[in-house]
């Protein structure tokens, strides 16, 4: 098929609406990244999101909806403090895992009885999700395993040809995925993948916040993703990616035993007066980190990368987000220096 570039405007909007209500499949931007919308509800819609970015089956989807009162449409309870997490955080990048009824289909959760449910700020997926009536299912719009795309351009290169249309809304705010959380015994919050959404923002209204261990490792064999971007490899360019922890000096010296045609270093802001090899940065604090991740990712390849060495990022606050994303990236392998 031909991908149509549809602009912000009302009429492209209103255009994407159509597309979504007649089962097709959108690239659209959010605060987050941008997704590839199609109607949660409608099967054949959303195995083709499957289709398009190669995705597993078992990975599930997150529904987007333009309110979260309409969150009791599709779920079979939803606790007190989901409602206050909202009153908070939505809309905004934040993902619930709720208990869902039989109007999510099981393609939808990725054989789950939950579902993810978030009510994104960005004004063009607000904007979409009413025009269509429809709850949108949005995984990232993006070749499975790929860095996620932060603009149109990044959805037209992945998936033109395999989608309906994109609408261009400019650049991603926040670059990295929604924070997505299940809720447990009443007052609890676990992280089940980390975003702008920190757990420190959390603590103000729950009593605990636990950190998933599959966040920083692996799943067990067998374990169910409860969450996407929990089970597989991720977020990874073509070149190989190795996350460094230690200072600049330990790293500058890590590289240069490392050094040769196709290397690069991703590195902070602060690392580039006299950093003596070929580098890309990627920020000067966690916040920008997130933001510019993917791009950055992206251009490495576009560079002719074959080897990245990345210095790691904090792992506390929006930190969490980008070391998650970045050991993934880089398939869990981590050098201490």
């Amino acid at each position: 098929m031909e991908t149509v570039l549809l602009s912000d405007s009302a009429t492209g909007l209103e255009k994407a609406a159509e597309f979504i209500k007649n089962g097709e499949i959108v690239g659209i931007p959010t605060e987050t990244v941008y997704g590839l919308g199609a109607d949660a509800s409608n099967e054949d819609a959303v195995r083709r999101v499957f289709e398009a970015k190669g995705r597993p089956a078992d990975n599930p989807l997150i529904v987007h909806l333009a309110d979260f009162s309409q969150a009791e449409k599709y779920t079979l309870s939803i606790p007190a403090l989901a409602f206050k997490l909202a009153e908070r955080f939505c809309p905004g990048p934040l993902t619930m895992v709720l208990p869902k009824n039989d109007r999510i289909p099981v393609i939808t959760s990725g054989g789950l009885d939950t579902v993810g449910i978030r009510v994104p700020s960005h004004p063009v997926m607000h904007r979409i999700i009413e025009l269509s009536g429809r709850p949108i299912a949005a995984p990232s719009a993006n070749t499975s395993g790929y860095p996620s795309p932060t603009s149109a351009e990044h959805v037209m290169r992945d998936m033109n040809g395999r989608i309906a249309a994109v609408v261009d809304g400019g650049s991603s705010e926040f670059g990295v995925e929604s924070t997505v959380i299940s809720i447990e015994g009443g007052s609890t919050a676990r992280i089940l993948r980390p975003g702008c959404i920190t757990r420190e923002m959390l603590l103000e209204i729950c009593s605990d916040v636990i950190i998933d261990h599959a966040i920083l490792h692996e799943l067990e064999a067998g374990q169910k993703a409860a969450s996407p971007g929990m089970k597989y490899k991720h977020y990874s360019p073509r070149a190989d990616i190795i996350m460094v922890e230690g200072s600049l000096d330990s790293f500058i010296a890590y590289v240069g035993k490392q050094n040769g045609e196709g290397v690069y270093s991703l590195i902070f802001d602060t690392d580039r007066d006299g950093f003596p090899y070929r580098y890309m940065t990627y920020g000067k604090n966690s916040s920008e980190q997130a933001h510019l991740l993917f791009q950055r990712l992206r251009e490495l390849d576009d560079a002719g990368a074959e080897r990245v060495y990345v210095r790691a990022p904090e792992k506390n606050g929006v930190g969490l987000a980008v070391y998650n994303r970045l050991i993934r990236a880089a398939g869990f392998e981590v050098i201490r220096v």
